[in-house]
Parts: C-alpha cells; sequence; structure tokens
C-alpha cells in the first residue's frame, strides 16, 4: 500500500479500527486465480505473536478448499468520504485545490487456517453475534434458536482464521492541509451527515493545526 509519511496510521487507531469494524474482503491467491469473500470477521489480539482475525466460511464456498499461495489478504475499511475543494478556504486564496477522497483502511496479510469443526465454529459465531447484539434492547443468542437447527447451520459452515504477519494501514484525514480547511472539512462532513468521517478528521488533526 502506498503511504505518505503523513497518512500513517498509528498502533492504536488500527487496533481501533480491527476490533470495531464489521466486514472485510478476504482475498487469497490461489492456483486457481485470485479468489475473494466479503465476510464479517472478530478481532482477537491475544491468538498468536500479532493477533488473527476469525471468521467463517459457507462450506460450498470453494475458497476455503483451494490452498492459498503465499499470504492471504484482508483489506479492513472504516469510514470515507468524498472531500469538495470548494469547502476551502485556500480557494478563494489561489485556487489551487482539487477533489480528494478521505478514508482509513489496514490491508491485513497473514498465514489462512481452516478450522472445519463445529466446536470452533460454534464459539467463534458466539462471539460474533455477541459483538454485533451488544447494546441492543433484546439482544439474540444462537440459545433463542432450537439446539438442532443451530446444529445444522454450523454443520454449513467451515471456520477461518487468518494468523497475522504483517498489517500495512493508512488515514487519510485531510492532514495535509491548512488549518481552516481542516476546520472546513469537519463542518462540512458534519452537515451531509458524515460523522464518522468527520471524527476521523478530528482524531487525526496534527499537532499544532
Amino acid at each position: 500500500m502506498y503511504i505518505p509519511a503523513h497518512f500513517a496510521a498509528g498502533d492504536g487507531l488500527v487496533s481501533d479500527l480491527l476490533t470495531r469494524h464489521g466486514a472485510a474482503d478476504l482475498i487469497t491467491s490461489t492456483a486457481e486465480g485470485l479468489l475473494a469473500t466479503f465476510l464479517p470477521f472478530v478481532y482477537d489480539p491475544e491468538a498468536g505473536p500479532r493477533g488473527a482475525l476469525l471468521g467463517h466460511l459457507a462450506r460450498g464456498n470453494g475458497q476455503w478448499k483451494v490452498p492459498a499461495i503465499g499470504e492471504a489478504l484482508v483489506i479492513v475499511r472504516g469510514a470515507d468520504a468524498y472531500v469538495s475543494p470548494a469547502w476551502y478556504p485556500s480557494k478563494a486564496e489561489h485556487g489551487r485545490v482539487v477533489p480528494t477522497w478521505n478514508y482509513i483502511t489496514a490491508h491485513v496479510y497473514g498465514r489462512l487456517i481452516v478450522h472445519d469443526d463445529p466446536g470452533w465454529t460454534e464459539r467463534l459465531v458466539r462471539r460474533l453475534t455477541a459483538k454485533h447484539e451488544d447494546g441492543r434492547a433484546a439482544p439474540w443468542s444462537p440459545d433463542d434458536a432450537p439446539a438442532a437447527f443451530i446444529a445444522g447451520q454450523l454443520r454449513a459452515i467451515v471456520g477461518i482464521e487468518l494468523a497475522i504477519t504483517r498489517i500495512e494501514a493508512k488515514a487519510k484525514a485531510s492532514q495535509n492541509r491548512p488549518a481552516a480547511d481542516i476546520d472546513a472539512v469537519i463542518a462540512n462532513l458534519r452537515a451531509e451527515g458524515r460523522h464518522r468521517s468527520a471524527g476521523d478528521v478530528e482524531r487525526n488533526r496534527p499537532a499544532g493545526k
């Protein structure tokens, strides 16, 4: 990933992104070509020396059956938003401005491990469910469904684990703009209802701007 120094993401931001994200793209290079699946993951920082991303695939999805060549890749995305040059006060000063796109992303590389084990997948499904049901007025649990039904659903999936070997992360959040332009980006993103992107600009604002 191309990462200019002023857009480099710190460890805290990366950890937050992996912990809070919903779903991401799993990409593997195989003898059959590139294979990709969009699926939810749970980040486990204690799994192995660099942590792991845990998820599951449908048993009918052939990606888990085809060995990956080298590292697998998971592309995790945070909020993203278009930034109009019309927002910048510097447009009125000199006009040397262009549109851009703000975003936060991490490319997570690792060794892909398949867990064809109902016990493993049940623990994973419970972790995924707890993560996304947390805070709801009436959170759903796998225990709310008939046990035989859940057992059948578990037989239809296969667990996967990306044992992380390295992470490349980028936070492009207007850090390269003057202070007045950053203020304007935050205000206009909020006005458009893009509060997550506005918050990213605030959190990644360079000291002194």
